[in-house]
């Protein structure tokens, strides 16, 4: 899959994109990221977490931010990474 990476906050976050809408159950998604980070909020619209000393927050279209990141390949990596948690991709 493809992704898009996109400057936040001035550049201290980054925001990885995947190419298509990934419709992910977030409620599910919830779950399975709380025993890899501590989450934060769940409010059905996204989730966060505290992950690898970041705030990352994931979207049901399967768009992550993570700040503060500003490696364009690690923000790949990492996105790459949970969302294979997530949607098993």
């Amino acid at each position: 899959m493809r992704y898009s990476v996109t400057r936040l906050c001035g550049g201290k976050a980054l925001m990885v994109s995947p190419e298509k809408d990934l419709g992910l159950d977030l409620a599910k998604a919830a779950e399975t990221l709380s025993a890899v980070g501590d989450l934060g909020r769940f409010d059905g619209a996204m989730v966060t977490m505290s992950w690898e000393g970041m705030e990352v927050t994931l979207y049901a279209q399967g768009k992550i931010m993570f700040f503060p990141l500003e490696d364009r390949d690690a923000a790949v990596d990492k996105a790459k990474y949970l969302l294979g948690l997530v949607s098993g991709i």
